[in-house]
């Protein structure tokens, strides 16, 4: 598997730990470039596995997806395409590709369905990101349908949870405001500042339902190449500044920043698809609030 330093990847790792699975292959970024197509080809035909899981990709918030799009769209369609093609030529059957809601159109009010892919424009704040997980979801719709392979995209909301990214010019927007908000707690602030204006709403996936729905799908045999991945329930983001704030134990006044971007208004994932065939969600938000603060306190 690739990525299992990141917040998913080290979560899928464990996972597979727990469930008593012994030969899971890794390599650190430093020693092999999933850019670099040779590389990967040579490392899959030295290795031989049976599964591949791509959990590796440049990540980042709406800043650092405005500020370096080149690379966002680079890095992830590089990524994609070597550890998929390859996976093909080495004879790996089966490969898990995760990709992110936001390559879903930016414009549905409802929740998304796997069918609304393509349908309509993207939100232009991480166009170059979508369009590179996109790319990927359909190198593994035309390799089944060409080489008749096992390979399936995962597409999660938004994930949170421990070994997350904090740093507020490059994280998502929970990490961001958990670290907002402690930082508010710690120096007595009177206010913390949001971008935009905080009515954008948003569904998020604790990293361990998310880790367990890649367990669970790596033994299926699925008739769907494209998953949704999520709890099918979201709130806006100023109610989760409140959850968070009741997690700490700590009440401040949210101030706007409305000359920045409140990117996509909702982006809440239709699972059913997901549901019908046995997967769930577990971890309430809570509950993953605790955990995740948990062990963002451990490390800061």
């Amino acid at each position: 598997m690739t990525g299992d330093q990141g917040l998913v990847g080290s979560a899928i790792y464990k996972k597979l730990k727990d469930y008593g699975y012994k030969n899971i292959i890794t390599i650190k970024k430093k020693k092999l470039d999933l850019r670099d197509q040779n590389k990967v080809i040579r490392f899959l035909k030295k290795n031989k596995p049976d599964l591949v899981i791509i959990a590796a990709g440049k990540v980042g918030g709406i800043l650092a997806n405005s500020k370096y799009p080149a690379e966002f769209i680079y890095d992830n369609l590089m990524i994609a395409t070597n550890l998929i093609n390859s996976s093909y030529i080495n004879g790996v059957k089966n490969l898990i590709f995760l990709g992110s809601s936001c390559i879903y159109p930016s414009n549905i009010k409802r929740k998304i369905k796997e069918t609304d892919l393509l349908k309509s424009n993207l939100e232009k704040t991480n166009e170059a990101y979508s369009i590179a997980k996109i790319g990927g979801i359909k190198l593994c719709e035309y390799y089944n349908k060409q080489y008749r392979l096992n390979y399936l995209s995962l597409m999660p909301t938004n994930v949170y949870g421990p070994n997350d990214n904090y740093d507020l010019l490059r994280s998502h927007f929970l990490p961001a405001l958990i670290k907002k908000i402690h930082n508010a707690k710690v120096k007595g602030k009177k206010n913390i500042i949001l971008w935009g204006n905080g009515k954008s709403k948003r569904e998020l996936v604790f990293v361990e339902d998310l880790a367990d729905a890649v367990v669970f799908f790596m033994k299926k045999k699925t008739k769907h190449s494209l998953i949704n991945i999520g709890t099918g329930k979201d709130m806006s983001i100023v109610s989760y500044a409140k959850q968070i704030m009741g997690v700490l134990n700590y009440k401040t006044k949210i101030k706007f920043d409305k000359t920045k971007p409140n990117g996509t208004f909702r982006k809440t994932l239709d699972v059913s698809l997901a549901n019908s065939y046995g997967w769930k969600s577990k971890t309430s938000l809570i509950n993953g609030l605790k955990k995740t603060y948990k062990d963002y306190l451990k490390n800061i």
